[in-house]
C-alpha cells in the first residue's frame, strides 16, 4: 500500500483544536492497525521554538533526538503512543535555513532561487521524508499552524496543494477545522465564517474533503446541509467537534462522528473495526475517580499555562492511575517571598517546581521548595526545580548563605549549580543545550527505585547547567541523596531528601514521556504520596 497524505487546515481563528483533531484522527488509524505518524508545520522564521519566551508560544516540547519544537508534538506523542524526531517538527525558519545553506553550497547550480519552485519543493522533501525512510508508514497527517489567510502561511499551502497532483488519486485528503460561532441574541449558529474560511482556501487551489466544525452546541441539521451545500463537500463529510469535558475523550466522539469512517473512505483505506477498548476504559477509570487533591505548580511563565502543557497533562495521568481527581493552582513565583509563603501556598496538598531559564522569580521558587521541604508536603522539581532544591538544600542545611547556580550569580563561591563542561564554548542559543533522551542509572534502594522499578532508564533533558559534584559527598552527608546519575557517574541525574514523605528532583523532564494511560512514572508516585499523605 502507498503512503497516504492528510492534511489539516484551520479557518476563521486559531486555536480551534486542529493539534487535537491531528492527534485524535492519529490515534483511530492507529487502533484500525495503521501504522500512522504525524507532523506539524509552524509558519514563523525561527529555526525552531527553542528561543522563544514560553509567553510567546507556549511550552516547547523534546524529542528522544533533541529537537526542540512546539507543544502540539506532545499532543500527538500523548495520544497516539509514538515517539516523533525532528522530521515532525518543520518551520518556515527551518526550511529557508536549509535553502539558503544549499545556495551558498551552490547546490542550485547558478538558478534564481524562488519561492516557487524551491521553496515549495523543500517543504515537500519534509512531507516525504517519512515514506522515503520508513516504507512501514500508511498515513502522514500534517497540520498546518495558523489559518487560512495567513500571509506566511501561503508557501506551506501551495506545497500542500502541489502534494494532491504528485500523488495518485485517493492518496491525498484535506481536512479543514472551523468555528461555528453560536449568536445568543439570535439563538442561532452561524455557517457564514466557515464559508468564506472554505472560499479562501479554495481560492489557493485546496478544496477541503472533510469539514470538523467546532462548536460548543449541537449542529443543527439544516446547518449540516448549508455546509455541506456551500462548501462543496458531502453531509457526511461535515464533522462536528464539541466541547468536551475531557480532552482525552475527544478521540472516542470524533469516532462517534464518524471522522475516522470518512477518512478511510476518502483514502481507500480499508475501515477496519476500531480496537478502542483500552482507550474506552481509560475514560471510564477517569470518570470513577473520587475525591480531589491540590497541586501548586510554583513557576514563572503564568500568563500563559501553555507554558507548562506537558506538565499539567502528566500531572492529570498521575491522577488517572490513582482514580483522583487534581486541581492545579499555577502560583507565579515571583509573588512569593519568606513572609507570604504559607498564605499562598497554604491548602496545596503538594507543590510542584518546573523547568525555566533565567534568574526572575528564582527566589520565590527557593522560598517554596523550603516550605515543602520543612512541612513535609510532597515535592517534586523537575529541571530547574531540582536545581534549586539543590540550592535551597546547600543555603538552609549546609549553611552554605551564598550557594547559587553559575546561571544566576557568577560571584558566588558555593556555585552548587554550574555551566556543565560542554557548554563553556557554546555561544549560538538555539539548539545547543543538552537535549534528547540520555540514559540514567538508578541507585538500588533509593526513591527513585522504588518509583522507576528499576535500575536503568532514560529520560528527556533539555539544560545548560548541572550538578556541581564538589557538593556531593557534603549533599549526601547531611540527607540530599544523590539517587541517579549518568551511566558513567559523571552527571547527577536525581536528587531525593532522606526522611520526607516524597521529596525528589529530577535533572531531566519525565512529562514528555508521559501518556494518558501510561503515566511518567515519577508523577504518578508524586500523585499517589499526596493522597497517601492528605
Amino acid at each position: 500500500m502507498s503512503t497516504k497524505y492528510i492534511f489539516i487546515t484551520g479557518g476563521v481563528v486559531s486555536g480551534l483544536g486542529k493539534g487535537i483533531t491531528a492527534s485524535s484522527l492519529g490515534r483511530l488509524l492507529k487502533n484500525r492497525g495503521y501504522k500512522v505518524v504525524n507532523q506539524k508545520f509552524d509558519p514563523y522564521l525561527n529555526v525552531d521554538p527553542g528561543t522563544m519566551s514560553p509567553h510567546e508560544h507556549g511550552e516547547v516540547f523534546v524529542t528522544d533526538d533533541g529537537a526542540e519544537t512546539d507543544l502540539d508534538l506532545g499532543h500527538y506523542e500523548r495520544f497516539t503512543d509514538e515517539s516523533l524526531t525532528k522530521d515532525s517538527s518543520v518551520t518556515s525558519g527551518k526550511i529557508y535555513q536549509s535553502i539558503i545553506t544549499k545556495e551558498r553550497r551552490g547546490d542550485y547550480l547558478g538558478k534564481t532561487v524562488q519561492v516557487i519552485p524551491h521553496v515549495t519543493n523543500e517543504i515537500k522533501e519534509n512531507i516525504y521524508s517519512f515514506e522515503k525512510k520508513n516504507k512501514d508508514i500508511d498515513v502522514v497527517i500534517t497540520e498546518l499552524g495558523g489559518t487560512v489567510g495567513d500571509i506566511e502561511s501561503l508557501a506551506f499551502i501551495e506545497a500542500i496543494r502541489q502534494v494532491g497532483l504528485e500523488k495518485k488519486e485517493g492518496d491525498v485528503l484535506y481536512i479543514h477545522v472551523t468555528l461555528l460561532p453560536f449568536i445568543s441574541g439570535s439563538n442561532e449558529v452561524k455557517s457564514k465564517p466557515t464559508q468564506h474560511s472554505v472560499k479562501e482556501l479554495q481560492s489557493y487551489g485546496i478544496k477541503p474533503d472533510i469539514i470538523v466544525c467546532r462548536s460548543d452546541i449541537e449542529i443543527p441539521k439544516d446547518v449540516r446541509r448549508k455546509l455541506s451545500l456551500f462548501c462543496n463537500v458531502r453531509e457526511d463529510d461535515v464533522i462536528a467537534n464539541y466541547t468536551a469535558d475531557n480532552l482525552y475523550e475527544i478521540p472516542l466522539m470524533l469516532e462517534e462522528q464518524g471522522l475516522a469512517k470518512a477518512v478511510c473512505k476518502h483514502l481507500k483505506l480499508k475501515n477496519s473495526a476500531p480496537q478502542n477498548k483500552e482507550w474506552e476504559k481509560m475514560i471510564k477509570n477517569i470518570k470513577a475517580a473520587k475525591g480531589t487533591v491540590k497541586v501548586a505548580i510554583v513557576g514563572k511563565y503564568m500568563q500563559l499555562h501553555d507554558s507548562y502543557l506537558s506538565v499539567t497533562e502528566a500531572l492529570h495521568h498521575g491522577s488517572f492511575a490513582n482514580k483522583v481527581n487534581v486541581e492545579i493552582g499555577y502560583i507565579d513565583s515571583e509573588t512569593i517571598n519568606s513572609k507570604n509563603v504559607k498564605s499562598i501556598l497554604k491548602g496545596y496538598q503538594g507543590i510542584l517546581v518546573p523547568g525555566g531559564f533565567g534568574n526572575r522569580g528564582i527566589e520565590g521558587k527557593i522560598t517554596a521548595i523550603k516550605y515543602a521541604r520543612e512541612n513535609n508536603i510532597p515535592f517534586l522539581g523537575i529541571c530547574l526545580g531540582m536545581q534549586m532544591a539543590v540550592v535551597e538544600f546547600a543555603r538552609d542545611v549546609l549553611k552554605l548563605k551564598d550557594a547559587n547556580s553559575q546561571e544566576f550569580d557568577t560571584k558566588s563561591k558555593n556555585q552548587v549549580i554550574h555551566i556543565m563542561e560542554d557548554q563553556k564554548t557554546v555561544k549560538d542559543k538555539g539548539g545547543t543545550m543538552r537535549l534528547g533522551s540520555y540514559p540514567c542509572k538508578i541507585k538500588k534502594g533509593s526513591l527513585a527505585y522504588k518509583v522507576y522499578g528499576e535500575e536503568n532508564i532514560a529520560e528527556r533533558h533539555r539544560h545548560r547547567f548541572e550538578f556541581n559534584n564538589n557538593y556531593r559527598q557534603m549533599c549526601e552527608k547531611n540527607g540530599l541523596i544523590i539517587s541517579g546519575t549518568s551511566p558513567d557517574n559523571r552527571l547527577v541525574e536525581i536528587v531525593e531528601l532522606k526522611g520526607h514523605p516524597f521529596f525528589i528532583g529530577g535533572q531531566f523532564h519525565p512529562e514528555f514521556k508521559s501518556r494518558p494511560d501510561r503515566p511518567a512514572p515519577l508523577f504518578k508516585a508524586f500523585i499517589k504520596a499526596i493522597k497517601e499523605n492528605s
